[in-house]
């Protein structure tokens, strides 16, 4: 514990940058920082993402959708650089005002329909293609308990735990401490369902487990923050069992391709306007 302890000041005011790697790109405002209009391909669905676990979500369903023979799934991806604010034109803006990756347009219906949050999206396009998305009301259910129970307990482990670990500017132990205990109360959670069946919602791949695993699966694998040893995720046998199954799934290697622009050449596919993008 420090000597000084922060004392929070009757009104909190902005200093920026606030800390991290990623200071540059949080404000305490929404809305556009510039006018831009977005891109738009051949396909009826326009995809505006960058290859995060977020990102990757959608990417994973709609090359499992393609997988499937659903054509109606083709789509053009496009590169959103958070990084560089891209996030904040005018045109990202008009489809999700949150600021957020991923985005999705579906100009395959009058008027277009505007998707933004991965986890809308993942629903969305299940319902779209009658895929991924149990029709037994059981099912369908479980399927969306699982999903909504990613979408609110990520924020813990990305702005939580990933921060503090990860991207603070400093090591603090009392939140590392904090989101790490969370973190990985919620890794039990999964493996105790995971000990239960081979998929979150039941025999079934579903949704569920393509939001879930491009954050949880990918953490035990040591692909997000580098935490795996830190975290003895090893120790998570059956959440290891089910995210090792997923990574083998050729839409999952696929999918995980699409936006991304960092790691070796072979993976990146900044952009994905076909399916011969992909090789």
């Amino acid at each position: 514990m420090s000597d000084t302890s922060y004392v929070p000041p009757k009104v909190w005011k902005h200093i920026a940058p606030s800390g991290g790697q990623f200071a540059s790109i949080n404000r305490p405002t929404a809305g556009p920082t510039h006018e831009k209009a977005l891109p738009v391909g051949k396909h009826p669905l326009q995809l505006y993402s960058l290859a995060t676990p977020n990102g990757v979500k959608v990417t994973i369903l709609l090359e499992e959708l393609l997988a499937l023979g659903h054509i109606g799934a083709e789509y053009d991806a496009w590169l959103i650089r958070i990084n560089e604010g891209d996030q904040f034109s005018s045109g990202f803006v008009g489809i999700n005002p949150n600021s957020k990756i991923p985005a999705l347009l579906d100009r395959g219906v009058e008027p277009a329909i505007r998707v933004f949050e991965s986890g809308s999206i993942l629903l969305y396009l299940a319902e779209k293609f009658g895929a991924f998305l149990p029709i037994d009301l059981a099912g369908r259910t479980e399927t969306l308990n699982w999903l909504f129970w990613q979408m609110g307990s990520a924020p813990y482990l990305g702005g939580g735990f990933g921060h503090f670990y990860a991207y603070a500017p400093e090591k603090l132990e009392y939140p590392i401490n904090r989101f790490t205990m969370e973190t990985k109360r919620q890794l039990d959670v999964l493996d105790r369902r995971l000990s239960e069946s081979p998929y979150l919602a039941g025999n079934d791949y579903t949704i569920a487990d393509i939001a879930v695993w491009p954050w949880y699966g990918q953490l035990v694998r040591n692909n997000v923050y580098s935490a795996a040893e830190f975290l003895s995720a090893h120790e998570y046998i059956h959440v290891q069992r089910w995210a090792q199954e997923i990574a083998e799934r050729p839409p999952v290697v696929r999918g995980q391709r699409v936006n991304r622009t960092w790691g070796d050449e072979a993976s990146q596919v900044a952009e994905r306007h076909q399916a011969s993008d992909l090789g």
